[in-house]
Formats: structure tokens, C-alpha cells, sequence
């Protein structure tokens, strides 16, 4: 894309993930309970189209952004340890709230996305340490999808992938975009993430502090709570 067009920031980026992130959990786990949310709308050919299917399909914009700047985190990061574990730990902080909103228990069979961010995390340092070293490259990325799919997390393999894919293909944006939106599910819908994202242009924006950062990061957590806290008082 052209530099002129460059003018969206990372913390603009991380806006516009935070935003589609929430309306796809407000459709995914409270628009089912409402009869016009449901109701069709129009049709597409076969494709009945509702208020919940055009919240979902708004959602996958949210984690290819998210996945892009993972990468940028990676690039950037003054301590990639630190990062690593901050990620680990936000993944169990959020790891309740993801249960109560998706079982309704303290246990789930599946685990929540800032596992698979932690897990594409350590696949691009898996990468990078081993990219000359075919052997020990593959037997890594064995181990991590192993791992990945033991746990169960949001997005799966493909997630992990995907998060490897863009960072390897960082200078190929056309390549980049077509086969990241072929990994995921409404793959039409995920491609429109790469319009933002082909729109970065380097700078970190807004969020400076880290108390910023850190309530960027709570947002996950604290939003699927309340989502909880609001289908049991009302719709259950």
C-alpha cells in the first residue's frame, strides 16, 4: 500500500481489534437470546443474513489484527522473556472468565485466545533461534503444535499458524493477506482485516504508559465477565 494510505497506528489497530472483539461476543453470547437478532434481516443467495451473523462476521476482523500485532510486539519488545510471560499470565487471568462465559462452570474443554497469542509467540521465537537449522525447526514446531492441540486453545492450530504466517511474511502483504484469510473460518470476512493492517504505519500511537497497556489488556477478561454476569441475570 502506498505510504500516503499508512495512517493508521498500532494503538489505533488495537482499537478497531478491541471493538470487533467485543461485538463478536456480544452476538456469539447474547444476540441468540434475542428473537430480532435472529430474525433475518435479507438474503444473500441461500445465506440468511441476521443482526447475530453480521456481529460474527464483524468479529473476524479482530483476531488477524490481533495475530499482526503480536508480530510488531515481537519486533519491538525491549525484553521478548517479559513479553512471553506477560502473555502467559494474562492467558490464565482470563481463563476463568472464558469458562463462565462459554460452560458456565470453572472448567472448559477449550482455552481462550491469549493462550494461542502465547503459543504464536513462542512459534516465532521457535523461528527465528532455528530457521537455519531445519532439524531442530521442525522437531520445535512439532512440539508446539502438539502442545497447541493438547490444549485446545481459541483458534487452534490455524491460530498459532496464522501468527507464524504473517510474521514470515511480513514483506509480502498480498501473499500474506490471501493465505492468512484461507486459514480461518469466513475467510471472506477475515480478509478485511488486512485492509487496517496493510494501513499500519510503524508508529505505537496512544498507548505509551503501561497502565494503558495493561487495561487494553484487562479488557478481555473484564468484557467476557461481564457478558457472563449479564446472560445469567437475565437470559438464564
Amino acid at each position: 500500500m502506498q505510504p500516503k494510505y499508512r495512517i493508521l497506528s498500532g494503538s489505533v489497530l488495537k482499537t478497531i481489534a478491541l471493538v470487533c472483539m467485543i461485538i463478536d461476543h456480544i452476538g456469539a453470547h447474547i444476540m441468540p437470546y434475542l428473537s430480532f437478532a435472529v430474525t433475518p434481516l435479507f438474503s444473500v443467495g441461500s445465506t440468511k443474513i441476521t443482526l447475530y451473523l453480521i456481529m460474527r462476521l464483524i468479529g473476524r476482523i479482530a483476531f488477524p489484527i490481533y495475530c499482526f500485532l503480536l508480530t510488531e510486539g515481537y519486533r519491538h519488545t525491549h525484553d521478548r522473556k517479559k513479553y512471553g510471560i506477560n502473555l502467559f499470565l494474562f492467558a490464565l487471568v482470563s481463563e476463568i472468565p472464558w469458562n463462565l462465559v462459554h460452560g458456565g462452570t470453572l472448567l472448559y474443554q477449550s482455552q481462550n485466545v491469549f493462550f494461542t497469542l502465547w503459543l504464536g509467540f513462542i512459534a516465532i521465537c521457535f523461528y527465528e533461534n532455528y530457521k537455519d537449522d531445519f532439524l531442530k525447526l521442525s522437531l520445535s514446531m512439532v512440539l508446539l503444535f502438539i502442545v497447541s492441540f493438547l490444549l485446545k486453545a481459541d483458534y487452534g492450530l490455524k491460530g498459532v499458524a496464522l501468527i507464524l504466517l504473517i510474521h514470515v511474511l511480513r514483506s509480502r502483504p498480498v501473499i500474506q493477506a490471501f493465505i492468512g484469510s484461507a486459514l480461518l473460518n469466513y475467510p471472506f470476512a477475515a480478509v478485511f482485516a488486512f485492509i487496517p493492517i496493510n494501513m499500519y504505519n510503524g508508529k505505537r500511537g496512544f498507548i505509551r504508559n503501561k497502565v494503558t497497556k495493561y487495561i487494553y489488556y484487562l479488557i478481555y477478561p473484564v468484557h467476557l465477565l461481564v457478558i457472563w454476569i449479564i446472560v445469567t441475570k437475565y437470559f438464564k
